[in-house]
């Protein structure tokens, strides 16, 4: 058999073949490197894109929860709610850069997806879409611009909704609730509860209804004899061990309040502890002789604090109002104070405001009313709503808002945010 040899390879060819894929290599791994560079700021955009959607989605839900339409719904406030929500998610969205612009409102979208059950409690969705966000090195692809798009969703959550349609409303717990306890009456005096057992609101054309509100009692040491209308003060502990009393503001409170008492701080300031509604929601009453620190009573105290509160230095139109368009029914709108602490905001329409403040409910207990006391919702409140100084010891109060969690609540509250008895959240955009 013949035998065939092997012809040896040059020297020259050695190594052609490992210098060839690590060309090769070299290319790809460039290659990559600079597609991860459009990578990279495509998803930069993206979460830019979702920053400025949840951003306005939440700012069309608290435009809906402050503009008082889920205490009161109907076609036409809804209609009327739902321009105003627009407008604010769009205005808020196009603050946002995307891709190193703002976006354009024609790139915005806002819809109001129709809840489950109830319209007590709106939904407010915003799609952010930029269709021309340029590309560094795709373009070698053919691809010289990709589109970014990002979808949320926000709820303004009123349990009283859930009430109505389930059955039973959920607790929730707003913040910066002021320390006056109301009964659950109507302040406008009808002799009807403000909600019923379940959570649902008696009468929902008590928003925009407006009355003086004031004190039952200036030392609140004999017997609780509730009015409508008339608060009982809530108990104040300093140091906050105490989750039946109410927590001594002692954080961002204005120049103002220096001088001041633990009870009108709470009203001067925010109580940062929130406030919950329910089955074991019981808060005492401050049954301790006070002292005003006005040297006359608690009423002429209010006044004093509410005055540090609401920015009113002593001249008409220093605190803010409700636009006198938008009232006496839902939606409102608000009118920035000449004091507004917002710089050029004067006049101009604002989303919130230091008038707006919630007020706690109790459960009716009978004749005599008994310390601690069951919370069973909230009102939301506007002081002094013509932005007039204020005079005299009761304070005018338009209820914007009323949020009823039942007798028997229970569960995990929603925490509210601000000034608004109504929370609002990001929800699925499912």
């Amino acid at each position: 058999m013949r035998r065939h040899r092997k012809t040896p390879k040059s020297k020259g060819e050695r190594g052609v073949i490992i210098l060839l894929v690590a060309i090769i290599l070299l290319f790809v791994v460039g290659a990559m490197a600079v597609l991860a560079i459009d990578f990279v700021t495509f998803y930069t955009a993206r979460s830019e894109a979702q920053i400025a959607a949840d951003g306005a989605a939440l700012a069309g839900a608290r435009v809906m929860a402050n503009s008082g339409s889920t205490s009161r719904p109907s076609a036409f406030i809804e209609a009327l709610a739902h321009t105003l929500a627009s407008n604010a998610a769009t205005q808020v969205a196009a603050q946002n850069k995307v891709g190193g612009r703002n976006l354009n409102p024609a790139e915005v979208t806002v819809t109001f997806p129709p809840t489950i059950g109830t319209e007590y409690n709106p939904r407010v969705r915003v799609v952010v879409a930029r269709n021309d966000l340029p590309t560094f090195f795709a373009r070698i692809f053919g691809s010289a611009q990709v589109a970014v798009t990002a979808t949320a969703t926000a709820e303004a959550y009123n349990p009283s909704g859930n009430a109505l349609a389930l059955g039973a409303g959920g607790p929730i717990a707003p913040v910066c609730a002021k320390p006056w306890l109301l009964p659950n009456l109507d302040p406008t005096g009808s002799g009807n509860p403000i909600f019923n057992a379940s959570g649902t609101i008696f009468n929902n054309s008590l928003s925009g209804q407006s009355w003086l509100l004031e004190d039952a009692c200036d030392s609140c040491t004999g017997v609780l004899n509730k009015a409508a209308g008339k608060y009982f003060p809530a108990a104040i502990d300093p140091t906050g061990t105490d989750p039946q009393q109410f927590v001594e503001p002692t954080q961002s409170l204005p120049l103002a309040a220096a001088g001041l008492s633990s009870y009108q701080k709470g009203v001067a300031g925010c109580v940062p502890q929130p406030i919950t509604c329910g089955l074991n929601a019981n808060f005492k009453i401050d049954l301790n002789i006070y002292t005003p620190t006005s040297g006359i009573d608690r009423n002429t105290d209010t006044i004093d604090a509410a005055k540090v509160l609401i920015h009113d230095n002593g001249a008409d139109g220093d605190s803010d109002s409700i636009d006198p368009l938008a009232v006496p029914s839902p939606p409102f709108q608000y009118l920035a104070g000449n004091a507004n602490t917002v710089a050029g905001a004067a006049g101009q329409n604002i989303l919130v405001s230091n008038s707006l403040v919630n007020v706690p409910v109790f459960k009716d207990q009978g004749a005599v009313t008994t310390s601690p006391v069951q919370v069973i919702g909230f009102l939301q409140l506007f002081l002094n709503p013509q932005g007039t100084t204020m005079t005299g010891t009761k304070i005018n109060a338009t209820i914007i808002n009323m949020a009823g969690c039942g007798d028997l609540a229970t569960g995990q509250p929603i925490l509210g945010t601000g000034a608004s008895a109504i929370p609002v959240r990001l929800v699925s955009n499912q």
